[in-house]
């Protein structure tokens, strides 16, 4: 009897923009209780709850403040980065720019991206 199911290995991610919007996609997809029944089962080097830990570290230390995550929180519900040469989104971009080195940063210590 062989085995049907694809052999997938742990896919790093490319930035810290991809694991922040990997993270919110899933909670959300969590919260709502929807199942990926198809498709590409794609493993990643974490969990959600790996994420949240880590996010919640980085706050607690001081690296991230209650401004950039708010930040984080309000682009990512976006699916988008704020744009730096947009006025209104300028400030937003350079903290937003700051709290993804400080997660990147992070994030490559615990080998989850490239």
């Amino acid at each position: 009897m062989t085995n049907t199911n694809p052999i997938v290995s742990n896919e790093k991610f490319q930035s810290a923009e991809q694991l922040w919007f990997w993270f919110l996609y899933s909670r959300q997809m969590r919260a709502n209780r929807l199942i990926n029944r198809g498709g590409n089962p794609t493993r990643r080097p974490c969990e959600i709850l790996d994420v949240e830990t880590l996010i919640t570290k980085l706050y607690l230390a001081g690296k991230l403040t209650d401004t950039q995550l708010e930040i984080m929180k309000k682009f990512g519900d976006k699916k988008r980065a704020p744009h730096q040469y947009i006025w209104a989104e300028n400030r937003a971009a350079a903290q937003w720019n700051t709290a993804m080195n400080v997660l990147e940063a992070a994030a490559k210590q615990r080998g989850w991206i490239e």
